[in-house]
């Protein structure tokens, strides 16, 4: 009983340790298919559109009602102490530091990245990624890269309007329903809001940007080698939930470890 306990130990230490490899060669290998030629600017473009344009809506409402209770639970806490001039300065700090990034990247994962894993993932079982192997195409370049790309330029776009689009929600909410005046919004924020402090949500978007799109299409590159994951159309949902839950996980530990390197 207790050798067969060691050996399930040991099977499993060597399959996570092949695949944190094989996650990690696939990461150089999508990263340098961005600068081998011909890089098909085209699928770039549509990924563009697929991962940041179609995103916008879900972003834009998100961060609108993140925006507008920001406002309020801020003016309530900051009430009890007599700072409420202060609203705009910790609407903005939440947003620009950590909200803001954060949930960018929990909601394109859950839009975008979810799709790419499944994407990949049908394009594996049914063989067509083998084929392009077949036509000596080089299938990181051809289906990868473009994706990488595209989602490292997206989320920290995305998450500049969420910013945005969160700060005039929590205005919405101080100076319309709260009766905050308008001046001391925007100064208090001005003085607040250092370089520092946006280069911190800058930094985060693009980690977390890479996580999202180095893990959904990992996970359905690699869905035949996946273990417990199933056959066929049943492997591609499970790796596809797997990838979403693994990389939302990713993005709050990184939150956590990159908060703490750079304050």
């Amino acid at each position: 009983m207790m050798l067969h306990q060691v050996e399930k130990i040991g099977e499993s230490t060597l399959y996570y340790l092949q695949d944190l490899g094989r996650m990690g060669i696939f990461l150089f290998h999508s990263m340098a298919g961005i600068f081998k030629r011909p890089f098909r600017f085209s699928e770039f473009i549509k990924q563009i559109r697929v991962i940041g344009g179609n995103s916008f809506p879900v972003i834009f409402f998100t961060a609108a009602f993140t925006g507008l209770v920001l406002g309020l639970q801020g003016y309530y806490t900051l009430r009890k102490f007599g700072s409420e001039s202060a609203l705009g300065s910790a609407v903005a700090l939440s947003l620009i530091r950590e909200l803001g990034p954060v949930l960018t990247a929990l909601m394109v994962t859950g839009r975008a990245g979810s799709a790419m894993c499944a994407e990949i993932g049908i394009m594996r079982i049914s063989e067509q990624i083998d084929a392009l192997e077949c036509m000596a195409i080089d299938p990181y370049r051809y289906l990868i890269s473009p994706k990488v790309l595209a989602t490292i330029v997206s989320i920290p776009v995305l998450a500049q309007i969420f910013n945005l689009v969160g700060i005039y929600g929590g205005y919405v909410v101080g100076v319309y329903l709260l009766d905050v005046n308008p001046g001391a919004y925007f100064s208090s924020m001005e003085l607040s809001v250092v370089n520092r402090d946006i280069n911190l949500g800058i930094v985060k978007s693009f980690v977390f940007a890479l996580i999202i799109v180095w893990v959904c299409t990992g996970r359905g590159y690699f869905v035949h080698k996946i273990r417990n994951a199933g056959y066929g159309a049943e492997s591609v949902s499970r790796v596809t939930t797997q990838a979403v839950v693994l990389s939302s996980i990713s993005v709050l530990v990184w939150d956590y470890l990159i908060t703490a390197m750079m304050l």
